[in-house]
């Protein structure tokens, strides 16, 4: 009686690890929404001429868009790729790796741009988007931003697109991680298990024997296999079933609000970076420290791995495989450099400082990978020039700058936390201004907090907006900023300087 008892002790833990214990397939998670510009659920008070949505993969050509206006129209215009760029902040999604989830960071986006005919007025616009991950689940949601600025025209000739996208389908067998067949097989097992241990419960019961076969354990042994056949049946009809929308991982950790598929895009963290000389197992490693006020040193530097090794691997990003900022403490002195690497990873470019103080030296870059993958990073390391530094308040907000022969204006109020609008417009009294491309955009724009120096490295639209650059600016936190704008007239590079005060 003993030992029976002791089997049937055994065979619960058996079931229960027939259950419960059984690695299930890798679940798959790609291609979610990470941010988007606007951010999800943003008020923008100047018109757009496009929606960006960053995803952590590029999506399929066949991805359909649209954006619908407060009064039910379509207001979208086609949508293109737009060069990835790094997230604000990194997205974590999960997958089940040897029976348990493991998290996962994507720290590119991928950028699908959704061109915005018109503005018909101001309300709330809704951006829905559909498309296909590279595992096969469907990516859908919804972005809305509220627009209270004028209302703007139809280009001539344009005409609203057709229907919107629709939901995608769920495909079949989405229960949870199980079919009925699974249920139906752990059915049968635990009947026969159940009915197996009342019918020896029952008093009186004689346990039959045919000759010297014991029944009995006979009997277990088949409930043990009706049970494990009866499961493994139904995990193989899972296996067979498409993939399943319903994300199979506890609530995922991401800066940017745990985005699975089929979410909405949340709001995109606004942090600054560059305050760190580490970050994500790579620093930057300066030879030189220091420099004579007036010099001009080579400046080198490597970027290094915990291996010790040196980064050789770079992806070209604005036509360079590696940017590199200098500014003073005072948010002055600002220089964006263009180093050249040796085979051994070593980094040159000629720095020269004409005024005593203490710098700072960001290296803006993404690593990339065998496979195509990259990791957008900017570390930052401390440069002193001994000497009396001058201390210099920062000069009071304008909306106009001088910028060599040029005047430039800034229209868009940035707001603490959230991502806004800013065009920049160049002006010259000699004439028209024809903005030409550099580094493969109309303009670039850094900007730095005072303080900490935080690094906030702006992205502009494509392509001019009536004659204007356009930047979506996300600014970390209330402080004061130093903006700088660089563009391109006439093959000379200049720059406009902005001070924001957001204190």
């Amino acid at each position: 009686m003993r030992s029976l008892v002791r089997g049937l002790i055994a065979l619960a833990a058996l079931s229960a690890a027939v259950f419960f214990g059984l690695p299930s397939s890798p679940a798959s998670a790609h291609g979610t929404l990470a941010m988007s510009t606007p951010v999800n659920g943003a008020t923008v008070d100047a018109p757009v001429a496009s929606v960006e949505l960053y995803f952590t993969e590029k999506v399929q050509d066949s991805a359909t868009f649209s954006i619908t206006a407060p009064g039910g129209g379509r207001v979208d215009n086609g949508w293109e790729h737009a060069s990835p760029r790094p997230l604000d902040k990194p997205v974590t999604e999960y997958f089940m790796e040897n029976g348990k989830f493991e998290p996962r960071q994507y720290r590119t986006g991928f950028p699908a741009r959704v061109r915005v005919a018109y503005l018909p007025g101001p309300g709330e616009y809704k951006v829905d988007y559909q498309s296909t991950a590279s595992d096969g689940d469907p990516v859908h949601g919804t972005v809305t931003f509220k627009y209270t600025g004028p209302a703007t025209q139809a280009p001539a000739g344009w005409a609203p697109p057709g229907e919107q996208p629709s939901a995608a389908p769920v495909p079949a067998g989405d229960g949870g991680g199980s079919t009925w067949l699974a249920w139906v097989g752990w059915g049968v097992g635990g009947a026969a298990l159940v009915g197996g241990f009342l019918i020896w419960r029952r008093r009186g019961f004689r346990r039959p024997s045919f000759g010297r076969v014991p029944v009995v354990p006979i009997a277990v042994g088949g409930v043990v296999v009706a049970l494990i056949g009866g499961y493994a049946l139904g995990r193989a009809t899972v296996a067979d079933a498409p993939p399943s929308t319903t994300p199979a991982a506890p609530a995922a950790y991401s800066g940017a609000g745990g985005h699975q598929h089929g979410g909405n895009g949340g709001t995109a963290s606004v942090d600054a970076l560059g305050t760190s000389v580490s970050d994500q197992g790579w620093t930057l490693q300066p030879e030189h420290r220091s420099q004579a006020r007036g010099s001009t040193i080579d400046y080198t530097f490597r970027i290094v791995g915990t291996d010790g090794q040196p980064a050789t691997r770079y992806a070209v990003v604005h036509e360079k495989p590696l940017h590199l900022v200098v500014a003073g403490r005072g948010l002055d002195g600002f220089q964006h450099l263009h180093p050249t690497m040796a085979p051994d990873g070593l980094w040159s470019v000629p720095l020269k400082l004409p005024q005593p103080g203490a710098y700072r030296v960001f290296a803006d870059f993404s690593l990339s990978t065998a496979d195509g993958a990259t990791t957008p990073l900017v570390l930052g390391a401390d440069h002193l020039v001994p000497g009396d530094a001058k201390l210099a308040e920062l000069p009071a907000p304008q909306t106009i700058a001088q910028a060599g022969d040029f005047l430039v204006s800034v229209e868009g109020a940035p707001k603490p936390g959230s991502t806004v609008p800013m065009l920049f417009r160049v002006a010259r009294s000699q004439g028209p201004v024809t903005l030409e491309r550099y580094l493969g955009a109309y303009g670039h724009l850094v900007v730095l907090r005072e303080g900490d120096l935080g690094y906030v490295h702006v992205h502009p639209d494509a392509e001019l907006v009536d004659g204007a650059i356009r930047f979506n600016v996300s600014i970390p936190a209330a402080a004061r900023y130093r903006a700088f704008l660089e563009f391109q007239v006439d093959g000379r590079v200049q720059r406009a300087e902005f001070t924001l005060d957001l204190s």
